[in-house]
């Protein structure tokens, strides 16, 4: 069990940054929204499928990749990852056996 353990975590080579959205008041009575980092992580990316689906009028291309890390609680649909220049809105997260050793995350990366 010690090996497979150790395997799934030397997979995890992709140092990430967890940013949490925050809201800034506008000045004009709404807000807008940015990110800011909460944390850096290791993860394993897998690319899932990609689509392209239609956004004002435009086609725009989807891609889909699961995540995998170490369990943290704070990781959730409202947060997103970033890679660099890279750009993953959280869709889903979970954790697959309930032991709080891993977490897993359904992820679409954003087209700046």
């Amino acid at each position: 069990m010690a090996e497979a353990t150790n395997s799934a975590i030397g997979r995890m080579r992709r140092r990430l940054v967890l940013e949490a959205p925050v809201a800034t008041p506008d000045g004009f009575g709404g807000v807008t929204q940015d990110f800011t980092a909460v944390g850096a992580l290791w993860a394993q990316i897998e690319y899932l499928s990609g689509i392209e689906q239609w956004r004002e009028g435009r086609p725009e291309q989807v891609a889909r990749y699961r995540m995998t890390m170490r369990w943290r609680g704070d990781v959730d649909s409202g947060r997103r990852l970033r890679d660099g220049e890279r750009i993953f809105d959280i869709r889903a997260a979970a954790d697959p056996d309930g032991s709080r050793r891993r977490l897993v995350c359904l992820v679409e990366e954003v087209k700046p």
